[in-house]
């Protein structure tokens, strides 16, 4: 079975909105091993909607459908499907009387708009939505089976769990797609590639992908067998090779993050750790704070963005200050040293640069950042140069951050 996932909103091709419910629903739909062969996006234009449908029914065996189901003018999928259909759309008087109630049980009467969301094409089959008014629609159109659902991420995802998917599953063909992405942060993607050259062969089994975003790495593994078991058994001894072949530049599996494996070998080695930030800004402090638990690990920081907060608050000699230029590697760990003095941590790290778009020296031009870590080792420091926007350069900065306090927790020379 083949899938098209089309997504419907003017504000997800205008960018004012992010669509993640392509995605997820990808990565379902895999799980239950239906391959999506295609994303679309599309305005809120009937026209254009059934154009777009049509061609997807011409490719695809299933088209899931988010978005355009709501009660205002630009809500436009009973519409274009009806159409689609060549059907007149129809009231559901059950939809209707259940929109009616949902308006009730909040103490308000339910605006005359809102009985547009009961209407559906002509010989389509309602999907109840019990947490919200926008009732998703199941339909076919010769071979092709049709599943519009809410926009709404919070409507969306329990009525395809709990209504959808279960019935694709009966349909669909036994079997799954495994996807397992392997993050990796270090070198680049062409020097990762040239390590794992013969893996990303296309026609593997099973298929090795490669992706780069915002400095790191990511390999997708994926397996398709008849069960979940089989597709793990395709995928473990690739996924060994590739962690022996890349070794420490391999940092986490799936979602995580550098933030997560920095938390991880801080519990593992019992180890507390503070940071003091210029050019990241908070950063590294906000992006390990996203993991539950940490504040067994992590002491705190601060953000010292001008020179004389660097002396004053955290004590770096103003000699280095006018001597070398905050932006410098005995600035970067004269900060890391002082925040382990003054947090009482056993690891500090530290990151000051120039994040443009003003800025920067001919020896240190924008884009510069200086990563500081203190430990009982001693105090060492990274430089990068990045390029990028200012808030790329400081995105990376803090992963460089936290890839060197990785890096100390794994026993790995940091310099």
């Amino acid at each position: 079975m083949k899938a098209e996932i089309v997504a419907i909103g003017t504000e997800l091709v205008t960018g004012q909105t992010l669509d993640t419910n392509s995605a997820w629903l990808s990565r379902r739909l895999a799980a239950a091993g239906i391959v999506v062969r295609w994303h679309t996006t599309l305005a809120d234009d009937v026209q254009e909607n059934v154009a777009a449908l049509r061609i997807a029914c011409q490719r695809a065996d299933l088209v899931l459908i988010t978005g355009g189901l709501g009660p205002t003018q630009d809500d436009l999928t009973r519409q274009v499907l009806a159409e689609l259909a060549g059907v007149p759309l129809v009231l559901h008087q059950p939809s209707l009387d259940r929109i009616q109630d949902f308006f009730r049980r909040r103490g308000r009467s339910m605006p005359e708009r809102n009985r547009l969301q009961a209407l559906h094409p002509a010989g389509s089959e309602v999907l109840p939505n019990p947490r919200g008014t926008a009732p998703g629609i199941w339909m076919h159109i010769g071979q092709v089976l049709l599943v519009a659902l809410p926009g709404v991420p919070g409507e969306m995802m329990p009525m395809f769990e709990e209504q959808v998917l279960p019935r694709l599953r009966a349909h669909a063909p036994a079997g799954v797609l495994l996807i397992r992405k392997l993050n990796c942060y270090g070198a680049g993607e062409s020097a990762i590639e040239e390590r794992l050259h013969d893996l990303l062969q296309r026609g593997r089994v099973p298929e090795v992908g490669i992706t780069a975003s915002d400095a790191t790495i990511s390999l997708r593994i994926l397996a398709r067998a008849p069960t979940l078991e089989q597709a793990q058994d395709l995928i473990a001894p690739i996924e060994a090779e590739i962690r022996r072949r890349l070794g420490p530049l391999l940092f986490g599996a799936d979602e995580e993050e550098l933030q997560h494996a920095v938390a991880r070998l801080l519990h593992q080695r019992q180890q507390s750790l503070a940071c003091a930030e210029s050019v990241t800004g908070g950063l590294v402090a906000s992006k390990l704070t996203q993991v539950p638990g940490i504040s067994k690990h992590f002491l705190g920081g601060l953000v010292a963005y001008t020179d004389a907060i660097k002396a004053t608050l955290l004590g770096v000699p103003r000699d280095l200050l006018e001597r070398y230029g905050a932006v410098s590697a005995p600035v970067a760990e004269a900060m890391a040293r002082a925040a382990r003095d003054r947090f009482g941590a056993d690891i500090a790290v530290s990151t000051t640069g120039y994040a443009g778009p003003e800025g920067g020296t001919q020896s240190d031009p924008v884009g510069t950042v200086y990563v500081g870590l203190a430990c009982a080792k001693g105090v060492f420091h990274r430089r990068q140069v990045w390029i990028g926007e200012r808030t790329d350069i400081q995105s990376r900065a803090a992963k460089d951050a936290l890839d060197l306090v990785r890096l100390y927790l794994l026993g790995v020379e940091p310099l």
